[in-house]
């Protein structure tokens, strides 16, 4: 079995957004410095960076991230969205409330023209979110 599952670049703040994903969905979470690997152009200063961290969830969520060396580019942006979607109401509705702490609510979580609950937003790290909850016809909320 093939999983498909996001990964998200950061610049110096892998650790905390991979802490505060676990806190949000529960898991697993195992850490990788560029330090521990000897990696080729990393300074004294980035030694303590995230080369690669994963985060494996009960629910079956894989999430992974990395910080991007100072030698490397990175382009901030729109580049990544992460979905969420199933048919666990209070599971979901959990999650959205907690990515939308310290957060911008970009379309409430209401009910969607398609019968289901769906909402966007961005988390507090700049990483855009979509929550999509089967069949329900859910109160609007930010």
């Amino acid at each position: 079995m093939a999983l498909l599952n996001p990964y998200i670049s950061f610049r110096d703040t892998a650790r905390e957004a991979m802490e505060f994903y676990r806190s949000v969905f529960g898991g697993e979470l195992t850490v990788a410095t560029f330090g521990e690997y000897e990696m080729p152009g990393i300074g004294e200063d980035e030694r303590d960076k995230v080369m690669h961290a994963q985060l494996t969830t009960p629910s079956g969520f894989t999430l992974m991230a990395a910080d991007t060396p100072a030698f490397m580019e990175r382009t901030a942006g729109n580049t990544i969205t992460v979905s969420l979607s199933g048919s666990e109401q209070d599971e979901l509705r959990g999650y959205w409330e907690r990515l939308a702490d310290g957060g911008t609510v970009t379309l409430p979580l209401d009910q969607s023209p398609w019968g289901d609950s769906f909402g966007q937003l961005v988390d507090r790290f700049g990483i855009a979110w979509m929550v999509n909850i089967a069949g329900t016809a859910a109160p609007a909320q930010g």
